[in-house]
């Protein structure tokens, strides 16, 4: 059998781990495997990764000290071109040129919408992978780059923290989560912040207001909001200007972390998870499986067909709405 394996959309920590799981997996089992660099764009320019012995195959140290880089070797990038009939016919004919029998995607949700408009008009097999850091895909508890990015900007609350105290501050802190407030919530509880303001749930800035004079009235005096980019509010500058307005009675500081969050040597979870999802989806692709993420749930290694995925959103824990309401009163 021969493998293709591209990174698409966002880069996330933990791709690199999940690359080697799956070219050592290919590798043990005696099959060829191909790097499709910079994702949908890349297969289209046919842009191959150099393997080894003068060819594109790629070997078992093709990918040798790959588990605690972060990024992705491969790069990444969005196509324009992939999200027309015309581009998808196109990789279709680059994929029987190159006689591809099957093919591996590792990013979000775009990267799968993607995979399933191909599944509909070529014959090989696909498996998709969850390498986003939002964790924000139907069909796993968690996805790859997840707990890097929470971890991340858990070091970067608490060095805000110190000067919160020092200067007797609220601080804004926005985090990445367009359409899900995974990260916020997650750093939030682990950081020990006030507040987490996330795209799931709606509050009144005057709500946010009264809880801020009750924190003020029972003795603290530094606050730490954390906010997802996807929040109603339209993220953190928007939100310190719209508590101001509502009589916030902290003085405050806004700081967007941004894509810093995709960055860094990934966690240990986000390796094993990326190894094991690696693996398993070789494994699928050998007994027959086509048109389905992997992913973990409860422990378990599952398959979610493509349009699942797509079509279906995570909901918000509420267990840690809750805990997060508790621990931070």
């Amino acid at each position: 059998m021969r493998i293709g394996v591209l990174c698409s959309g966002g880069d996330a920590p933990g791709m690199n781990p999940c690359l080697r799981s799956i070219v050592r997996t290919v590798c043990t089992c005696n099959d060829e495997i191909y790097g499709i660099q910079h994702g949908y764009e890349g297969l289209l320019n046919e842009e191959f990764y150099p393997g080894e012995n003068g060819s594109h195959i790629m070997g078992m140290r093709s990918v040798s000290g790959l588990s605690k880089l972060g990024g992705t070797i491969l790069h990444s990038s969005r196509s324009k071109r992939f999200q027309t009939p015309e581009g998808i016919h196109e990789a279709v004919n680059i994929l029987h040129k190159h006689k591809f029998n099957a093919l591996i995607t590792i990013g979000g949700n775009g990267t799968l919408s993607g995979a399933l408009a191909l599944g509909k008009v070529w014959d090989g097999q696909i498996i998709g992978l969850p390498g986003t850091i939002d964790n924000d895909l139907f069909g796993t508890d968690y996805t790859i780059g997840f707990s890097t990015a929470v971890h991340t900007a858990v070091e970067a609350v608490d060095k805000l923290r110190d000067t919160a105290g020092s200067h007797d501050l609220m601080f804004f802190v926005e985090v990445m989560g367009r359409h899900c407030g995974d990260i916020a919530l997650s750093t939030a509880i682990a950081s020990g912040a006030e507040i987490a303001c996330i795209p799931e749930i709606e509050e009144s800035p005057e709500r946010i207001v009264a809880r801020l004079r009750k924190i003020k009235e029972a003795g603290k005096t530094s606050v730490m909001a954390i906010v997802a980019e996807g929040d109603e509010s339209g993220g953190a500058f928007a939100m310190q200007k719209i508590l101001k307005e509502a009589g916030n009675p902290f003085d405050s500081r806004a700081v967007v972390l941004g894509h810093v969050l995709r960055g860094g040597s990934p966690t240990p979870e986000d390796r094993i998870l990326a190894s094991e999802l690696g693996n398993f989806a070789v494994s699928s692709l050998l007994l027959g499986e086509s048109g389905k993420m992997a992913g973990k749930i409860h422990g378990e290694l599952v398959l979610t067909p493509f349009q699942h995925c797509v079509a279906e959103h995570k909901k918000v824990d509420a267990e840690q709405l809750r805990l997060l309401h508790i621990v931070a009163s």
